[in-house]
């Protein structure tokens, strides 16, 4: 599937036509910006992958989709409202493609739940959450490239503080009692994720 008939494909499932074209390049060129290296077209076609498994298990699949398109629309690490930024842009596209008030309420919604501030409620927002961290039970090289992808999206980051911010957002991970939220990703990824969590861990505070 096309990148444009993924994106056509999926505003049908959301209930309407998609958007211009414009939208859609826009929105591209936001993933393509110079400053990211994670949080990029690579990571929202993992998302899309992770996506299509768990289709069926979606209450919205259509919302779902709309939001992993959004999710790190806005994406700057100097910048402590992305997720807030990047759902008011998801709002302000879902209303203008015609889509009512309350479904453009909930994709926004899923979008802030990716800021990761706690386990996400059941549902969609879980779906959502656990298809944007399955990063954490990837392989043990992809997983590796992802934490070199992460630092040079910090690269203006001195090392030693670094090392600490990230060590304690992945001991934030670890700490809790599952790493994903729901089945599907549980028995998939949650041994993989608490592996590459500890051992990129002792390499941090090494």
């Amino acid at each position: 599937m096309t990148l444009s008939s993924r994106w056509a494909s999926d505003w049908r499932a959301l209930g309407t036509e998609p958007p211009a074209d414009e939208v859609l390049h826009a929105l591209v060129a936001r993933y393509a910006e110079p400053h990211r290296a994670y949080h990029t077209m690579q990571h929202l076609g993992e998302c899309f992958g992770h996506l299509d498994a768990v289709w069926d298990l979606a209450e919205h699949p259509g919302e779902l989709a709309i939001a992993l398109w959004f999710h790190d629309a806005a994406y700057n690490t100097h910048a402590a409202d992305n997720e807030e930024q990047s759902a008011e842009l998801a709002r302000r596209v879902v209303l203008g493609a015609g889509a009512s008030a309350a479904v453009a309420r909930r994709v926004c919604d899923l979008i802030l739940s990716t800021r990761h501030l706690a386990p996400p409620p059941p549902g969609d927002a879980a779906l959502l959450v656990d298809i944007d961290l399955a990063i954490l039970g990837a392989d043990e090289k992809r997983f590796d490239e992802y934490e070199m992808q992460i630092r040079r999206e910090y690269a203006w980051v001195p090392e030693l503080i670094f090392r600490q911010t990230r060590s304690r957002v992945l001991s934030g991970f670890l700490a809790r009692p599952h790493v994903y939220s729901t089945p599907y990703f549980t028995e998939r990824y949650e041994a993989r994720a608490r592996s590459n969590l500890a051992r990129t861990l002792a390499r941090l505070v090494a």
